[in-house]
């Protein structure tokens, strides 16, 4: 019998101890690899963030109807931003925008970019924001306008810093020269435009779509938006006998819609778009305006009565909602490009607020700040669908999903909407 020392045996146990422990930690770490799970993902670190907006807003001139509201709208969204605690603070700077006339809009915007406005809310008419827009995008602020419907600004030379919850007015044309074919059937209009109110696409719109639908163009007037003698022109447009006029514009509405009054002409037969003459016409003469059409994009405003009455009670003198859904969105949508960016600077906001309203991504669709403010301190997306509606904007800076809406002048000269 072979004799196998004692010291071989021990060895040979030890060797077969350490194969069966290293067996077992490997069988352990394979075990172990295979129930990791991946690192919780933090939200991005976040700081105190203070957005200045400028708001420039019509205290006079044509346009000082539509202030109140874009002021309170301003005025509330700022308040819901600053009340949902999220790290940022909106503070407003306001400048009377007047109208095309004198200097008033390129002073306040240069007191806006003093002030350090880092974006500037407004103008309202198309005039005042092209009198302004190179001042404001040269020092790298961000414009939003509520009411512009310029086809021109879809193309402009803005570095990307202009952008509009409002619709071109080429789709306002074409809802007011629907409503105008079906109304006149196979009848004739005038039109008369003012030069400086979305240029001559608003006109060619109501004008393409009316004969389309079998009507005939008797007289298209373009209107300088300077003039102060309209008569020749005005009557013009009378003499042609039309069935129906079309006034487009703000500033010159009122005397023309007068004069075509004063000619015979019923409130029926008188058709609006633009900034027209406000909800509550109070400088004509009782019934006059009786059954007259105005078309305005915007959402039906009796459907968001929890907004209006919130107006309220910032202003209990409001009578005209005009712009302030529009106005309210702009200041959420570039305070929601503030926190996803995380910075104060025209160039940043400007490269999140497509994303914001929707336009690109696959956001969370979300309709107040508080709770977008929450997804996106958490590191998510949102896709704002605010109180004008979707918004959407596209990468020129125009929204996608536009609402005409059609409004009708009863006998107390007060306009409702009807479709």
């Amino acid at each position: 019998m072979t004799s196998i020392p004692v010291g071989s045996r021990a060895s040979l146990r030890t060797r077969r101890g350490f194969t069966a422990i290293a067996g077992v930690l490997a069988a352990v770490l394979v075990l172990s690899a295979c129930s990791v799970e991946e690192p919780v993902q933090k939200p991005p670190a976040h700081k105190d963030l203070t957005l200045t907006i400028g708001a420039l807003v019509p205290e006079s001139g044509s346009l000082k109807k539509f202030g109140p509201a874009v002021s309170a709208a301003i005025a509330l969204a700022s308040q819901d931003v600053n009340d949902a605690n999220a790290r940022l603070t909106v503070n407003v700077e306001t400048r009377d925008s007047g109208d095309s006339t004198g200097t008033t809009a390129e002073e306040a915007a240069a007191d806006l970019l003093a002030a350090r406005a880092t974006v500037i809310i407004g103008g309202l008419s198309n005039g005042i924001s092209k009198r302004v827009i190179d001042k404001i995008t040269a020092a790298g602020v961000v414009e939003i306008s509520p009411a512009n419907d310029s086809p021109d600004f879809s193309n402009y030379d803005d570095s990307k810093l202009y952008w509009r919850t409002s619709p071109s007015c080429a789709l306002e044309g074409s809802a007011l020269g629907a409503e105008m074919a079906e109304r006149v059937s196979d009848g004739s209009i005038a039109i008369l435009s003012e030069d400086v109110l979305c240029g001559p696409l608003l006109p060619r719109a109501v004008s393409e779509t009316f004969q389309r639908g079998g009507g005939e163009i008797l007289s298209q007037e373009t209107i300088d938006d300077k003039a102060t003698d309209l008569d020749a022109i005005i009557e013009r447009a009378i003499a042609a006998k039309p069935d129906a006029v079309a006034i487009l514009g703000s500033k010159q509405a009122e005397k023309i819609a007068k004069a075509f009054i004063a000619a015979g002409y019923s409130g029926d037969q008188l058709f609006f778009s633009g900034l027209s003459l406000g909800k509550r016409s109070s400088g004509f003469a009782a019934g006059s305006l009786t059954g007259s059409i105005v078309t305005q994009p915007g959402l039906n405003i009796s459907t968001i009565s929890d907004f209006t009455d919130r107006l309220l009670e910032i202003n209990p003198s409001l009578k005209d909602f005009s712009y302030a859904a529009e106005s309210y969105d702009a200041v959420i949508l570039a305070s929601l490009a503030v926190l996803a960016s995380q910075k104060i600077s025209g160039e940043a906001i400007s490269s999140k607020l497509q994303e914001v309203s929707g336009g690109t991504g696959e956001g969370e669709v979300v309709t107040n700040f508080a709770d977008a403010a929450k997804i996106i301190l958490a590191g998510g997306i949102v896709d704002y669908d605010g109180v004008s509606g979707p918004i959407t904007l596209s990468d020129n800076g125009d929204p996608q999903d536009a609402i005409i809406g059609v409004y009708q002048y009863g006998s107390d000269n007060v306009y409702t909407r009807i479709n």
